[in-house]
């Protein structure tokens, strides 16, 4: 199958938010194939660069509204101040419990 056709299908479940297996046939563009090579493409940052392709393409022509970003954190650890200090524990001698 050609990667046009896998992206279409692959389009269609995320806009359609249905699952694969309700992929229509009669459009040719689903199989397992198609959830295969998604695999793939993520594995190989694909559709990273692909935003990041859009979005260069997009602010060049001047049409992205920066004014209504937002910014999501919830997969990026967020550090808030200083580092919490780890303890450690000692390397050096104990004194001997007492047996008296």
């Amino acid at each position: 199958m050609a990667d046009r056709l896998c992206l279409q299908g692959i389009l269609y479940v995320l806009h359609n938010d249905i699952a694969w297996q309700l992929l229509p046939l009669e459009l040719g563009v689903g199989s397992g194939h198609t959830w295969r090579r998604l695999d793939r493409w993520q594995q190989a940052d694909v559709f990273d660069q692909l935003h990041r392709v859009l979005l260069a393409e997009l602010s060049a022509v001047g049409e992205l509204d920066w004014s209504r970003v937002c910014v999501d954190g919830s997969h990026i650890r967020a550090k808030k101040g200083e580092p919490t200090p780890v303890r450690r524990r000692s390397t050096g001698g104990r004194r001997a419990a007492s047996t008296t």
